[in-house]
């Protein structure tokens, strides 16, 4: 599992990223020429809440499930970063430990930057700094619409908006009908029902409820989008 470079198609996959390919050619490079490649397989525990930061992280290929551990000891799917994030870099500027549990989901590959190496290059580029800042903005903006959509749509809209960015993310044209997209990451019901907050049991029935209405398509190996149109009109007029 551990090839030492990344293929042609996770290197491609890398340099589309959106925050990435917005640095200048010469920090790519270099940020680039210091990481390195870890590959892991589906279930593989990346990091772990309390560690101290050593790494800073790309998902190049796959994708990389971050979760929390209540009380009781059940696992909860917070977010899930998709191929061309980079994440963890919170952590190697304050110093403090992680905050969550990371698992790989699916066989994916990372793209690390030890953190003597991500101190050497931010003293290298000071682009690095506001492009970083740039991040967190993002970040912070994201996480406020999160809040609000939590606070403000019915779970039939949140839904719709999360199947949509999922089909941004890791759609891909299904065998049997090109103008359909199958949602390539696989989750469970449960694990989109943590991501809402909501219930396994409230999930269901939107999505038989998307499924009547030919939204979408629900298949055991997965979701299939029929109409991005309707999940846009979902997500709106619910709104």
């Amino acid at each position: 599992m551990n090839e030492p470079i990344l293929t042609i198609e996770e290197r491609s996959a890398i340099n589309a990223g959106r925050w990435f390919s917005g640095l200048s050619p010469s920090l790519r490079h270099d940020i680039l020429r210091c990481a390195y490649v870890r590959r892991h397989l589906d279930g593989d525990l990346i990091a772990a809440r309390g560690d101290q930061a050593q790494e800073w992280i790309a998902c190049v290929k796959g994708a990389v499930r971050v979760s929390s551990t209540t009380i009781s000891g059940k696992q909860i799917t917070l977010t899930y970063v998709e191929p061309g994030i980079w994440f963890g870099d919170v952590a190697m500027f304050d110093g403090d430990r992680r905050t969550h549990d990371v698992y790989a989901h699916g066989d994916s590959t990372l793209l690390c930057v030890a953190r003597a190496d991500f101190n050497k290059i931010l003293a290298q580029h000071a682009e690095l700094y506001e492009a970083l800042l740039r991040l967190h903005a993002r970040r912070i903006r994201q996480l406020y619409g999160l809040v609000e959509d939590l606070n403000t749509l019915p779970l039939r809209a949140r839904l719709a908006k999360q199947l949509l960015h999922l089909v941004r993310s890791y759609g891909a044209p299904s065998l049997s009908n090109g103008a359909e997209m199958r949602i390539g990451l696989q989750l469970a019901q449960e694990e989109l029902a943590q991501l809402l907050g909501a219930s396994r049991q409230r999930v269901n029935q939107e999505l038989k409820a998307m499924e009547r209405e030919e939204a979408i398509r629900i298949e055991p190996g997965g979701l299939v989008v029929r109409d991005r149109e309707a999940l846009m009109r979902i997500a709106t007029s619910d709104s």
